[in-house]
């Protein structure tokens, strides 16, 4: 098949890194072993998880298996989450709740309306897209929501002063929150095939599949990654901005 990539490929392609190593020790960045260890950690991780996806997407073996590589995704994705924001309130299960809620619209709608088939080879992949892509909007909204309710406390405190519940004293938060976490994917969506050729057309594209069938498959992916960066975001900034607050409506200590 055209496209394939073996392994003197990949040791080629380490001359890009290798290039963006030397720019940082020229200019003494101190990102050099960064770089070389998430170079060498993502070809690892990589080769374990592809290992992995041949086992499961066979078609032989059964779906239940996919399904559970979704839910281990899910649960990972959300402990990622906790780990990056760890004074979020109840962090962990907003997460759970926001990772479930985005990979089970965005799966049901892609295999509801029969846009792929449900099987091993199209769960795992969209759902990784729809997760993935989700969890770094999901990581900025958090810390972005806790970073200006700690900021904002005194205002949060006026407004219920004046009768406001506690959604109604966060609503302002929430909306700066929300516009923070979705603008950069929207600018991505607003910009893809002029500024930049995102990397499932293109990778189609190098496999030798027909370019407009790679271009309808990218528009799927994109609207897919949007939808799940939406809902994603927006499930965590829901559930967090109402953790925000105790039970008799005081606002919390983030610490």
């Amino acid at each position: 098949m055209e496209g394939d990539v073996g392994p003197w490929g990949v040791v080629a392609s380490l001359v890009l890194v290798a290039v963006a190593a030397a720019a940082s020790w020229r200019f003494r960045l101190g990102l050099v072993r960064p770089l070389v260890e998430s170079a060498v950690l993502a070809c690892v991780q990589l080769l374990v998880v592809g290992a992995a996806l041949l086992l499961v997407i066979r078609p032989e073996q059964p779906l239940w298996w996919s399904w559970l590589w979704v839910v281990a995704m899910i649960g990972y994705a959300a402990w990622t989450v906790r780990q990056r924001v760890p004074t979020a309130p109840a962090v962990l299960s907003a997460a759970l709740v926001s990772f479930g809620v985005t990979a089970l619209v965005a799966l049901a709608v892609l295999f509801g309306l029969q846009v792929f088939p449900v099987e091993g080879r199209t769960v795992v992949p969209l759902a990784g897209m729809a997760v993935g892509n989700s969890m770094t909007a999901a990581v900025v909204a958090a810390r972005m929501l806790v970073e200006r309710f700690t900021d904002q406390r005194g205002q949060v405190e006026a407004s219920l002063a004046l009768g406001m519940s506690p959604s109604q004293a966060v609503l302002p938060l929430v909306r700066v929150v929300l516009r923070e976490a979705l603008s950069p994917q929207i600018e991505r969506t607003r910009t893809v095939g002029l500024v930049f050729l995102p990397g499932a057309m293109v990778g189609l594209i190098l496999a030798g599949v027909d370019p407009l069938d790679a271009v309808l498959v990218q528009v799927v992916v994109m609207y897919l990654v949007l939808g799940a960066v939406a809902a994603s975001a927006t499930t965590i900034t829901i559930v967090l901005s109402r953790r925000l607050f105790t039970a008799d409506w005081r606002p919390r200590v983030l610490s």
